[in-house]
């Protein structure tokens, strides 16, 4: 049904009021002449149902009925109101309401629907919010890593955009985040990632918090997973014990996960970047700026802050370690013959993998490369670390000879 706009109903009461005739009515507003009728009809229906209002303008023919009040509430009382005792306690079992009206109609002969027990018990029912357990960790001791989509980039040597995988380290203490991007993910990347990131903090955590990607989980399993090799072997060396989530469980690393989002949202999204250089450089600048500045957790660390008394990211000695590719010697079945240094903690975790171009560093007269600081060293986190991953069943590496 259509119903007229109030200004035009004003329109025609008014000329109605000033004694012009429905077809010069119908010609001025443009309102078919029947439409015209059956407001004049209304208007007079109203007045005699409200002889006592005093008329305006229009006088009584053209008078508009004043609003009706509103309605009062619902007093009706509920045919399962007898029965609240009964099934509040029902409902504490955590029945549900199909078994609660079937009671009702077997045990106190209830006549009413099963849809008014079903509104009853909606009322009855306590709805409690979703709790969460909010975690206390120290400084130093937890980060959570993930891969995200990073900004539209354009790919090199064409004129095609596409998104690279943005690489996000978040410290669970701070919030202080790490965020990298880079086009193609692979085991050396993954690990390289992980040492540029603990270089830009200064110092590397206790546990580091990672999803089932096969960059780094080969087998999820809550108790026992196994471990990229590469990933393994440079979790051992620097002492960091690896703690994958759950599968299907993000809230177990729900800070990386926020990171991300805001990253993407507030400093990513309708950004076009012509290399992935000056992407980086802005996610440093933006991190710098804005991100670090914000302060977070009730522990409030001052902004800028930097977990676990490590030097600033400025100031973190050495270069990183030399990242080598994974052997495919394994597969020519080449072996590197190698004499083993007797100081066994001089040999990176990288050694592990062949490089014709590696030299022992106990023969060496380079300096070995400083490693980043730990915020709170102990002794036992590099033999928890190997308890935890699992070791291959055979090793690629000779066995040493011998002593004569």
């Amino acid at each position: 049904m259509n119903v007229l706009k109030p200004h035009l109903q004003t329109t025609v009461l008014t000329l109605l009021a000033a004694g012009k005739s429905q077809r010069e009515i119908a010609r001025i507003t443009c309102v078919d002449r029947k439409t015209i009728r059956s407001l004049v009809l209304r208007a007079t229906a109203g007045a005699a149902n409200s002889p006592g209002v005093a008329t305006g303008a229009i006088g009584q023919a053209g008078q508009i009925p004043p609003p009706r009040p509103p309605a009062a509430p619902a007093t009706s009382t509920s045919a399962c109101e007898p029965h609240r005792v009964f099934i509040t306690e029902q409902l504490r079992l955590r029945r549900n309401y199909t078994a609660i009206y079937q009671d009702l109609v077997d045990n106190f002969g209830f006549t009413a629907a099963y849809n008014s027990v079903k509104r009853f018990a909606g009322t009855v029912v306590a709805k409690e919010p979703a709790q969460f357990d909010r975690l206390e960790f120290a400084p130093g001791e937890e980060v959570q890593v993930d891969y995200g989509e990073g900004a539209m980039t354009r790919v090199p040597g064409t004129e095609r955009y596409r998104p690279p995988r943005l690489f996000v380290m978040t410290l669970r203490y701070s919030r202080r985040s790490f965020r990298r991007v880079i086009w193609e993910s692979s085991q050396q990347n993954w690990a390289r990632l992980h040492e540029q990131a603990w270089r830009y903090f200064g110092g590397c955590c206790s546990y580091v918090v990672l999803d089932n990607l096969k960059e780094g989980v080969i087998k999820p399993d809550l108790y026992e997973p196994e471990l990229n090799p590469v990933f393994r072997d440079m979790l051992v060396h620097y002492g960091v014990v690896a703690d994958p989530a759950r599968v299907r469980d993000p809230n177990r690393k729900g800070t990386v996960e926020n990171a991300i989002q805001h990253t993407q949202s507030t400093a990513l999204k309708g950004r076009r970047f012509e290399t992935i250089e000056e992407q980086n450089t802005f996610l440093e600048q933006w991190e710098a700026k804005w991100a670090a500045q914000r302060i977070h957790g009730s522990a409030r660390p001052g902004r800028g802050h930097v977990p676990g008394g490590a030097r600033p990211p400025q100031a973190a000695a050495g270069g990183g370690l030399p990242l080598l590719h994974r052997a495919r010697a394994h597969r020519r079945r080449r072996h590197l013959h190698r004499k083993r240094s007797t100081n066994p903690s001089l040999f990176s975790w990288a050694d592990r993998w062949l490089n014709p171009g590696y030299a022992n560093p106990s023969h060496s007269t380079a300096a070995a490369p400083q490693l980043p600081p730990r915020f709170s060293p102990q002794a036992s986190h590099a033999t928890r670390a190997a308890a935890t991953c699992k070791v291959p069943r055979r090793s690629p590496w000779p066995s040493p000879a011998p002593s004569k």
